[in-house]
């Protein structure tokens, strides 16, 4: 375990500079016309800048490294934070820039997916009332198919003002306290709280109407860093599986309605839309601002009290899991995500 004072203010001071760089960023992309222009698929309706993301990326990526160099960070652990994390965030600037086509972002996500698991060694057993199961190489498989959609996630949410560094935040920042609560916190647990402030520092500029959009280098970038904190912490035996999905599981609702509607309508999932809850919701109250407060709201009032019962009652987390998700997926279908407007 260690010592939490002498970290907090190295932690506030790294949001502190993630937000100058958000400030850097911003200015360099107005310099460059690095400009998000509105067209039929967006939910903004000015040019505003992109690429922000940066900003998180490098502050995250040096803490990973200087933990790893300091050997708080085993070597695979700090190479998936470093190398895995750099690897997506440069997929996704190249996407920001000039356009890829899924096939090499798919392989890209999923060597960092590898590089993860290989760190973590292995998985956990999966905590089940009565006893924890063992899922073995299926297990594995399905953990490289959670990261790679961990990072599609932030991706396919990102569609509004502040949402997902809003989320971002309170994925990390809810685990990190509920660690802490748990009185075992590590270098793992640093690095989510990491994760949280630098996305602070981020949604000051992102916050409706924001001043900034942190694009595809942001996003995926952040959807691999939740799902490395979420992976080494379990190795770790901090918390369980079911504490994580619980924390975000406002994203997974949204995002897997919504694929779930797209995929048996035959359309392909992929391709930007603005069919998601949340961007709905955004048309219908005609504010980013409402939805990302709902979001919080929702995060704080429910999901985390949830994610603070999986961690009490690790044997029945899946109970609770089901609890705090069920009623999300049922919103989502009620909000129609993943369906075309209706006419009139």
């Amino acid at each position: 375990m260690m010592s939490l004072l002498p970290w907090v203010g190295l932690v506030a001071g790294l949001g502190g500079i993630a937000y100058v760089l958000t400030g850097v960023a911003r200015g360099y992309a107005l310099r460059r016309g690095m400009l998000d222009h509105p067209n039929e698929r967006s939910s903004h309706a000015t040019a505003t800048p992109r690429g922000g993301g940066v900003a998180i990326v490098a502050v995250v990526t040096c803490a990973a490294l200087v933990l790893g160099l300091r050997g708080a960070l085993a070597p695979a652990a700090a190479i998936a934070w470093c190398i895995g994390g750099v690897l997506i965030a440069a997929v996704g600037f190249i996407d920001d820039r000039r356009g890829l086509s899924p096939l090499p972002r798919l392989l890209a996500h999923f060597v960092a997916a590898v590089l993860l698991l290989v760190a973590a060694g292995g998985l956990a057993p999966l905590p089940w009332p009565g006893e924890p199961v063992d899922l073995g190489p299926i297990g594995l498989a399905l953990a490289v198919a959670a990261v790679i959609w961990s990072i599609n996630l932030f991706n396919f949410m990102d569609g509004i003002d502040g949402i997902a560094a809003s989320q971002a935040a309170f994925v990390t920042g809810g685990a990190t306290l509920l660690v802490i609560w748990q009185g075992s916190p590590g270098a793992h647990t640093l690095m989510a709280a990491v994760v949280c402030a630098t996305s602070l520092g981020f949604l000051a500029w992102n916050w409706p109407p924001a001043r900034i959009f942190m694009g595809d280098v942001g996003s995926g970038f952040l959807g691999f860093t939740i799902a490395v904190c979420a992976v080494l912490t379990l190795a770790e035996g901090a918390v369980t599986l079911w504490t994580w999905i619980v924390l975000h599981g406002l994203f997974l609702a949204d995002a897997t309605t919504t694929l779930l509607v797209r995929l048996a309508r035959g359309e392909r999932f992929y391709q930007a839309h603005r069919l998601h809850a949340y961007q709905r919701l955004s048309r219908r109250w005609r504010s980013h601002r409402s939805v990302t407060q709902l979001c919080w709201a929702i995060n704080l009032g429910w999901l985390l009290p949830l994610a603070a019962v999986s961690v009490a009652y690790p044997e029945d987390g899946v109970v609770a899991a089901v609890a705090a998700l069920a009623p999300l997926f049922v919103a989502a279908a009620l909000v129609r995500a993943g369906r075309e407007e209706r006419a009139g």
